[in-house]
């Protein structure tokens, strides 16, 4: 499976991405299928090869979040952007937890319902 992924350049404190389109279990410093452009963070400046990125897209490449948003930002790709660093809302943790004990007691119940067979001592 095709991935366009970010990969990093530019000297320390100065980073720089590159817009690949990478097998998607290769290592990010490996070969590559095809350059689509770059992205500087600090400027926030970027240049991409709209047409092949929704060619890749297209086919059945999939983008991660940061590249999914800046696709979107540039006008790549239609659609919402994904929140990459959003938390989880409380309520939505707690309300988890109580689902789960929720299904504790009642796993309990059918546990004491299943009758047992009683020993023989020979």
């Amino acid at each position: 499976m095709l991935a366009i992924k970010f990969k990093r350049t530019g000297k320390k404190h100065q980073p720089s991405y590159r817009i690949i389109v990478i097998e998607k279990r290769h290592k990010i410093f490996g070969r590559f299928v095809e350059d689509l452009g770059w992205m500087d963070p600090k400027t926030g400046k970027a240049e991409i090869k709209k047409e092949r990125a929704k060619y890749w897209v297209s086919v059945g490449a999939q983008p991660t979040d940061s590249i999914h948003n800046l696709l979107v930002r540039e006008g790549a790709l239609e659609g919402k952007k994904i929140p990459v660093h959003k938390k989880p809302k409380k309520e939505e943790v707690k309300a988890e937890g109580a689902v789960a004990t929720a299904a504790a007691p009642a796993a309990v119940a059918q546990a004491q319902e299943t009758p047992v067979a009683p020993e023989t001592s020979a």
